[in-house]
């Protein structure tokens, strides 16, 4: 038996944006540092997996230990045979094809984390759909104050699920959603709001497969990250 320390190697999707940084302005393969440094600390090497074809998905997902689906800009209502809300903008079709065709490649002993969009687009690949503007149903924007700000929420965590053997059954979390996941089939809630907004869902029939509607990424708590990374772990022994 080998007495070396298992690294696993843990793909985080991102952003393509166009950014500024120095003297370039241009198109960008982008991601908050806070999710790298989370999987970092949690005992994870992070890679970063920017849009790219989905033929290739297959491919990538063969050499990682772990997949998180990063936060970002709303899905494509077209993705869940919606109509787009008045609110609903700015969706990134590249980016849509690309997590989804990793989800398609993700075999059922993968740990998966979705981080607020990813817990969408987790939703939207098992054949879900989502509200596209909280407001209109909870009548208010506490999930998402707006602008870079993020909303403190409550949350109620459900026992025995896989989330409070990670983080706990309650707490105040750090939101910026205006939408959320409606229907998740083969998921069951495992967090919610006071408002009856669904915050967390997770598979009962993979060994890892948890979705959160918050930003874990943003606290220096990283039970989430832990428990991703040491599922990654032994998926490898």
């Amino acid at each position: 038996m080998s007495d070396a320390v298992v690294t696993p190697l843990i793909g985080i999707s991102t952003y393509r944006e166009q950014a500024r940084w120095g003297v370039w302005d241009e198109l960008a393969d982008v991601l908050p540092a806070t999710y790298a440094r989370s999987v970092e600390r949690a005992g994870g090497v992070p890679v970063l997996l920017p849009p790219g074809p989905a033929a290739a998905a297959s491919a990538v997902v063969a050499r990682l230990d772990g997949l998180l689906i990063s936060g970002g800009a709303d899905v494509d209502p077209s993705r869940y045979d919606a109509e787009p809300h008045a609110r609903t903008a700015a969706w990134r079709e590249d980016r849509d094809a690309w997590e989804l065709a990793l989800l398609d490649a993700a075999p059922a002993d993968l740990p998966v984390l979705g981080i607020c969009r990813g817990m969408q687009v987790m939703a939207v690949h098992a054949g879900g759909t989502l509200e596209q503007h909280v407001p209109d149903i909870v009548g208010s924007s506490r999930h998402s104050p707006g602008g870079a700000a993020f909303g403190e929420v409550d949350v109620d965590v459900l026992a025995g699920t896989r989330l409070a053997a990670a983080i706990g059954d309650t707490g105040a979390v750090r939101c910026h959603h205006h939408q959320a996941v409606v229907d998740h089939p083969g998921f069951v809630p495992a967090a919610r709001a006071a408002d009856g907004t669904l915050e967390a869902m997770e598979h009962p029939g993979h060994r890892f497969r948890l979705a959160v509607q918050w930003h874990p990424e943003t606290r220096e708590d990283a039970g989430l990250f832990r428990a991703l990374v040491a599922a990654a772990v032994r998926g490898g022994d």
